[in-house]
């Protein structure tokens, strides 16, 4: 395993937390094992690693692109994701809001919907 796989690896596991990776994993096949590769190697050892934006900023960008790619599997995951990175709810409502502007209403209604029941399920578990 190179430098940039193990590195991925601990990175992606400090934001997406232990859970979620270990249910990707858990779920990897033969046929979907380069995919993973891929995303650990390039997204999260080669992106995810780099010094000019800290993760709060990354988990923003990646909010953003999300919604407004309609991609909402991925927009719960990457709201727990920022909490996780100091992104505060506010800032997120902010995110969303933003990206409705320009990418559209009907995408940050969906990821505000989305973002709120992640928010309410984090709440219900802290409480």
């Amino acid at each position: 395993m190179n430098e940039r796989v193990q590195h991925g690896a601990q990175v992606r596991r400090e934001v997406l937390g232990d859970a979620h990776v270990d249910r990707a994993e858990a779920k990897t096949t033969e046929f979907t094992r380069p995919f993973q590769e891929y995303i650990t190697e390039a997204v999260w050892g080669s992106i995810w690693t780099r010094p000019g934006l800290d993760r709060r900023t990354r988990s923003c960008i990646t909010l953003a692109v999300l919604t407004a790619l309609g991609r909402p599997e991925e927009i719960a995951m990457h709201v727990r994701a920022a909490i996780g990175n100091g992104v505060t709810a506010e800032e997120i409502a902010e995110v969303l809001l933003h990206t409705g502007a320009y990418a559209g209403v009907p995408a940050a209604n969906a990821a505000f919907a989305i973002g709120q029941r992640v928010l309410d399920e984090l709440d219900s578990q802290e409480g």
